[in-house]
Order: C-alpha cells, then sequence, then structure tokens
C-alpha cells in the first residue's frame, strides 16, 4: 500500500515530536522546532481591536461578599451574562491566598529555568499541595455560582460529578527563539467542565469573541474562567445560555 503525503507529514511530525520531548529541555534553543511553526496566511491574519472598544472588554467580576444574598445575586448575573456571551471570564477577590499563587508561580519557574540535566531528573514531580487545595475549595465555589447562573440548585454540578476530578498543568514558556515564524499555541477549546488559569505579568492568552481574538489583560491575583466542552455541550447550558450566545 503507498504511503499518502497525509501519512508521511504525520510520521515525521510525531518524530520530531518525540526527539522534542526527549530532549526534556522545553524551548530553549537556538532554533524554534518545525512542528512550533505557525502557517503564514494565519499569522498575517489577525486584525487588531482595540481595548477600549466595549463590546470587547473582557470581564472581570469582582467576588468580594460572594456569601451576602444581595451581593451573590449580581455576581451570579454577572458570571452568566460573562459565560453566555465570551465562556470566559477573570475573578478577583476570589478567596485563594495571594502567597500560595505567587509560590506556585514561583516554583514553577525555578524547576523550568534549572539547569536541564537537573531539571530531567525532577521530570514529572509531585502537584504542590497547597495550591492544589485551594483550587479544590475555589473549585467547589466556582461551581455553585455556575449552577445558579443556569438556574439551578447551588450544588447540582457538584452532585452530578462536576467537580470530582482536578487535573493541573503547569506551562513555562521560554523567549522564543524566532517570534516571526509562529503565535504560540494553536487555536484550541478546553476538553472539561471548566478550566481555572493563573497567568503570570507576561500574559499572551487570547480568546475567540464575536470572530476577533481579544487579549486577556493580567491582573494581580485574577484567576481566569474557561466555559469548557463538556460543560457547554449539556442540553441545560444551551438553553439556558443560547440566546445570550447568539
Amino acid at each position: 500500500m503507498a504511503t499518502t503525503s497525509n501519512d508521511s507529514a504525520s510520521s515525521e511530525r510525531l518524530a520530531e515530536l518525540k526527539t522534542f520531548d526527549e530532549t526534556k529541555a522545553g524551548g530553549r534553543s537556538q532554533k524554534l522546532p518545525r512542528i512550533f511553526h505557525t502557517p503564514p496566511r494565519l499569522l498575517d491574519n489577525r486584525p487588531a481591536v482595540s481595548s477600549e472598544d466595549p463590546d470587547f472588554i473582557f470581564p472581570v467580576i469582582d467576588l468580594e461578599g460572594v456569601l451576602d444574598p444581595n451581593k451573590r445575586t449580581w455576581i451570579v448575573k454577572n458570571i452568566r451574562d460573562a459565560s453566555g456571551k465570551w465562556g470566559f471570564f477573570q475573578v478577583v477577590n476570589h478567596g485563594v491566598p495571594a502567597i500560595v499563587m505567587k509560590e506556585m508561580q514561583a516554583g514553577i519557574r525555578k524547576f523550568y529555568e534549572q539547569d536541564v540535566e537537573l531539571e530531567k531528573e525532577f521530570f514529572g514531580r509531585e502537584i504542590p499541595t497547597e495550591y492544589s487545595k485551594e483550587m479544590k475549595k475555589f473549585g467547589d465555589l466556582l461551581f455553585q455560582l455556575l449552577s445558579e447562573a443556569l438556574g439551578l440548585r447551588s450544588d447540582h454540578l457538584r452532585e452530578i460529578g462536576c467537580v470530582e476530578g482536578m487535573v493541573m498543568g503547569c506551562h513555562y514558556y521560554p523567549a522564543c527563539p524566532q517570534p516571526k515564524l509562529t503565535i504560540g499555541l494553536g487555536k484550541h477549546s478546553d476538553l472539561d467542565f471548566a478550566t481555572i488559569l493563573l497567568q503570570d505579568h507576561i500574559g499572551g492568552l487570547e480568546v475567540l469573541h464575536w470572530n476577533q481574538w481579544v487579549d486577556v489583560p493580567y491582573s494581580f491575583g485574577g484567576l481566569v474562567i474557561n466555559i469548557g466542552d463538556l460543560l457547554q455541550s449539556t442540553e441545560w447550558w444551551q438553553k439556558v445560555l443560547g440566546q445570550e450566545c447568539r
């Protein structure tokens, strides 16, 4: 059987990915691996959006006073609006200690910036316990608010198992040796119920809103929430938020 060009390209990519992964060096090199190159047509087709355009101001929601019934009603409404119109929002005053978030970021940076040979010895290290505990606690609150935003009981999403599993990913992006060849991580959605993202001051995250890429602003201590594919695919989510997603 003849090998098609697509099969060959796929095999080459897998080989390059395997070689890249085996180095355990991340992106620290003088040349950008070909598997990270972005097609020129995508690099040249990125219209700018003004940060002052009211239709493209990324939603930031203050959770201070979330236990107060009156404030909670307003918070839930804001979450419902942001989830329906954007699928993303950022929360502040969420209760996760700033020192825990700061130490988590510092630990990740220290791990990835050490000598490659030392890094290899600790590749696959244990998840920091304190940060995981705080994220679990905040995740419980988040899914209560999302349940209420959907017009359901506060414990509905928890009762159907949405908060039972948690996966942590620690990403580190070194300075790109050839930035004109790529725009970073490609367009994607998250295959989960929700993602809680802690980004640092470097920023770089963008979301697609009304067919325009919008920067997600860095906010000290802020957590970015991404409504995942599994939550969006549910029938009751589509019924409650469908009109706002159009």
